[in-house]
């Protein structure tokens, strides 16, 4: 017998904001740091992206057709809190009501990423963004106005899509600092300040509609040692403690694990604090924790010197992050496929947290152009979809609590680095880098075949 998932699991599809609306300056919208940062030439920016705002009820009647169950999305920050004076803007308030209420009348529930990447450009000029404990109340006042205004229409909230990238990225978060060793201090700094303020907004959100879930969303890093030796195993560990469980703990336990403290600390890295964090850390907890899954990593013992500029996503004095001769490589996924990686991270995850947990991101980047007949036949996005969620079906069987799995992306979106060469889509966005046309939406087989397996609610993968 087939196993069919849990009823009501929800299944969706992924966006964010910026990767998607276009329209950064119309109707009231601010500057985003994604608006301002430096785009090689001949990349595409966010100007136009997909268009969405301008096509979003063709999208949701395309989410409709695929059955889409939840619509995992972001709100723009910048076009609802402009500068700041953080007051709202009504224009932008009303794109998301238009959207938002015509989900929920085609019977998809949203949900909603509260800060994803994006930083309004106008409190980054005003106090240097997350550097400042002022964006901890900046932030609670964004999430305030979003709570109250669609309180009873989105009962599933997203504090903080991937922190690790967020906080990691120079340019996303704070105003730019020179040197490598600063920065690293300042994106450990601006860490704890985000994670103050999530733990604001689960406090609040409890407050003003206890009946809505809240939870962040992590970028899982399965890494494994690249021999048996003891001192790869703990490169692995290391690898995974500061790059994953060092921001879940602070989401969930509002402190940092043994191992992540004493690392901080012996780098000099640990931020700064005040008396009264403590009590905001330890007085609440996420409902959930989302999953964004790509691939998994591999890491070897090596000392060398700490220098943050010599990798983006990790800058430790006593690991290397490797190739994993196991995984084949891909034309955009460098460590390869790894569809058990998933499972292993969300059981990791389970054990350690004990929460729900729902799979907010997971794809395959391709470089895609329509065919002759003006099609996309994406089998290879198929065998990975379908890979990755026999291992989410796996874990429903054995008794794990995950309720809903999106694919990254509903649509093609804007990669932060790649532009449109990068693609992750079950709809084609029908522009180039440098050719915006009219961004039409095209059905790939990868759609069709999601549909069925939404039908049948995950038998036919």
């Amino acid at each position: 017998m087939t196993y069919r998932m849990p009823e009501n699991f929800m299944w969706g599809a992924s966006t964010s904001a910026f990767q998607i609306e276009g329209a950064y300056n119309i109707d009231g919208k601010g500057l985003a740091t994604t608006d301002v940062r430096h785009v090689p030439e001949g990349m595409a920016d966010t100007k136009v992206a997909c268009d969405h705002y301008h096509h979003w009820k063709e999208d949701v009647d395309l989410m409709a057709e695929l059955g889409l169950k939840t619509y995992r999305m972001g709100f723009s920050w910048s076009r609802i809190m402009p500068d700041e004076t953080l007051v709202p803007n009504e224009k932008g308030l009303k794109f998301y009501d238009d959207l938002i209420d015509y989900l929920i009348e085609k019977g998809i529930e949203p949900l909603v990423t509260l800060y994803h990447f994006e930083c309004p450009q106008a409190l980054v000029d005003a106090f240097g963004g997350w550097k400042s404990r002022k964006m901890i109340d900046a932030y609670v006042r964004y999430a305030e106005v979003c709570f109250r205004h669609f309180k009873g229409r989105i009962t599933k909230w997203v504090t903080v899509n991937e922190q690790f990238i967020a906080t990691a990225a120079p340019d996303l978060a704070m105003e730019y600092i020179a040197d490598p060793y600063e920065r690293s201090k300042w994106i450990y700094q601006i860490s704890y300040h985000v994670s103050l303020a999530e733990h604001r907004a689960f406090a609040l959100l409890r407050e003003i509609d206890p009946d809505a879930l809240i939870g962040p969303v992590c970028s899982i890093q399965v890494v494994y040692p690249a021999t048996s030796d003891p001192r790869d195993v703990r490169a692995a560990q290391e690898a995974e403690e500061m790059q994953e469980f060092y921001l879940l703990d602070m989401s969930v336990y509002g402190e940092y694990s043994p191992a992540a403290y004493t690392w901080l600390k012996e780098r000099n890295l640990l931020p700064q604090t005040e008396e009264e964090d403590v009590q905001i850390l330890h007085s609440s907890k996420p409902d959930f924790i989302g999953v964004n899954y790509y691939f998994s990593g591999c890491a070897k013992y090596e000392e060398k010197p700490f220098d943050f500029s010599t990798s983006f996503f990790w800058a430790s004095d006593d690991c290397r992050i490797i190739r994993n001769e196991y995984m084949k490589p891909t034309e955009w996924m460098d460590h390869g496929i790894d569809p058990e990686g998933l499972y292993n991270g969300l059981r990791k995850i389970y054990e350690r947290y004990r929460l729900p947990m729902i799979v907010t991101e997971n794809g395959m980047a391709v470089s895609e152009s329509l065919d002759e007949e003006g099609r996309i036949h994406d089998s290879y996005r198929i065998d990975y979809l379908s890979r990755h969620i026999a291992e989410v079906r796996r874990l429903c069987e054995e008794g794990y609590p995950v309720f809903g799995y999106c694919p990254w992306s509903f649509m093609d979106v804007l990669s932060s680095h790649q532009g449109f060469a990068k693609r992750y889509g079950l709809v084609f966005i029908d522009r180039t880098d440098t050719e915006i046309r009219e961004c039409r939406r095209v059905k790939k087989d990868s759609f069709d075949w999601y549909r069925e397996v939404i039908r049948t609610n995950g038998e036919k993968l």
